[in-house]
């Protein structure tokens, strides 16, 4: 089965959407739409399973796939904001609370480069938490 990317972002009136970019050679399309990146995620599942089934039952052949969730920046800082603190991603990332709440808002747009040395130091981090024991 094929992995296929889904892009989720944050639109300028707070709601998110989720989507697969047209490069997926795929026959069909699917979107979701929600408040939260959550919804629009459980949204964009229901209207794949939607989808399929109609495949089905019109006797259309459906390519089944595996979605991989990405987010842009502001999407992700929003969506884990209750987990992950700008000033705790301050520390990882060498990038102020202050710039990175300007992401959020939508009064800044990061750089592809500043993009790259988030996702790097969460990796790490997430590498080193994966590592973790705990006694």
């Amino acid at each position: 089965m094929r992995n296929i990317r889904v892009f989720i972002e944050r639109g300028k009136d707070g709601t998110y959407g989720a989507y697969m970019p047209d490069d997926n050679n795929l026959t069909y399309g699917v979107i979701g739409e929600g408040e939260s990146a959550a919804e629009a995620i459980d949204d964009f599942n229901a209207s794949y399973e939607d989808m399929r089934l109609s495949h089905i039952k019109r006797g259309k052949p459906f390519e089944e796939v595996n979605f991989i969730f990405s987010y842009d920046l502001p999407s992700f800082l929003k969506y884990y904001a209750d987990f992950i603190t700008y000033k705790g991603l301050a520390k990882l990332t060498g990038i102020s609370a202050a710039q990175l709440s300007q992401y959020v808002s939508g009064y800044r747009t990061p750089s592809h480069k500043t993009t790259e040395k988030i996702q790097k130091a969460l990796h790490a981090f997430g590498n080193e938490l994966s590592h973790l024991q705990l006694v």
